[in-house]
């Protein structure tokens, strides 16, 4: 796949053509998944995190027809503008967006799919869909995102999955669709608010270079997408009863809404901790996924013994 069907931004287009580092961000989090003004003060902070430690950030949207890959600030500004109407993009939704000239922001699965187009390798969301907890929703209810993964060959650095999620099940799920997981500088696979998901990661990678290189090995072997799970540089105290008593209080909320509405009142159950940590979370997952970009393009360059493992 090349970047023909999305339009880069200049910055975009010459960190790729140079073989430079790029990371990739999705903007539902901007428009969907945090209130006004932390979501636009979230977007910003993870293109500066990118940026400071020597990548180029990309974040994904649909505009004006056109698939995107690197925005400039009025861009995001409209994402995060409550008065906008922008749309919830998966992958499945970016034709019928493309179509209609619709204003969307992107879920991971979009801007995977979109990165990949682009031919980008690096993706940061907080945290990843999966599978949904039997309790207080539809286990057939699973996330585009894992199907994403199993097709795309983008590596997603996240905090693990949303804790409203189920772990374990998730976890399989991904096992079934054989996307890898690395637990970068952890045993435990995260969730989200918690470093204590419950279930440990298949693989530790100690190093942005541990990790270039096992994705570039990854690669070599066919594999699609990766999922590099991080853990949260600050935990949300008692979340796993707030999430319990959130979902409880969202539990009519069904599809693409079911997610924002469980965050939401996790955020007043929480007066606004949550948001706090979820921006934290984000931005430190920008940050790794930057210092991993870099090491990955480093190690592309001709006088690497990766050259034509990693292309």
């Amino acid at each position: 796949m090349t970047g023909s069907a999305v339009r880069l931004s200049p910055e975009v287009a010459e960190a790729i053509r140079e073989g430079r580092a790029v990371v990739a961000l999705e903007t539902s989090l901007v428009a969907q998944g945090l209130p006004p003004p932390r979501n636009l003060e979230a977007a910003l902070a993870c293109e500066e995190a990118v940026r400071a430690r020597g990548a180029v950030p990309a974040a994904t949207a649909v505009i004006g027809g056109e698939l995107r890959a690197g925005l400039e600030r009025n861009e995001l500004e409209l994402l995060a503008d409550p008065a906008a109407t922008v749309v919830k993009l998966s992958s499945r939704d970016l034709g019928w967006a493309l179509a209609a000239g619709a204003l969307g922001a992107t879920t991971v699965a979009g801007a995977v799919r979109i990165s990949a187009l682009a031919g980008i390798r690096f993706m940061a969301t907080g945290g990843i869909g999966g599978v949904h907890r039997a309790r207080f929703g539809h286990p057939e209810d699973q996330s585009a995102d894992l199907v994403e993964l199993s097709r795309s060959p983008v590596a997603v650095f996240c905090a693990g999955a949303k804790m409203i999620l189920d772990i374990p099940a998730t976890l399989e799920r991904l096992e079934s669709l054989a996307v890898p997981v690395l637990g970068y500088r952890c045993d435990e696979f995260p969730a989200f608010y918690s470093a204590a998901g419950g279930r440990p990661v298949p693989a530790r990678v100690d190093s942005p270079a541990a990790v270039a290189r096992s994705l570039a090995a990854g690669w070599a072997a066919g594999s699609a997408g990766a999922v590099v799970a991080v853990v949260p540089p600050e935990e949300l105290l008692g979340a796993a009863g707030i999430v319990a008593q959130a979902l409880d209080e969202s539990a009519d909320e069904q599809g693409p809404a079911a997610t924002p509405a469980a965050l939401a009142r996790i955020a007043e159950l929480t007066g606004g901790r949550s948001v706090d940590v979820n921006v934290k979370v984000v931005v430190n997952n920008a940050a790794v996924a930057a210092e991993c970009a870099v090491a990955w393009a480093l190690a592309s360059r001709p006088a690497s013994p990766l050259r034509g493992v990693v292309s």
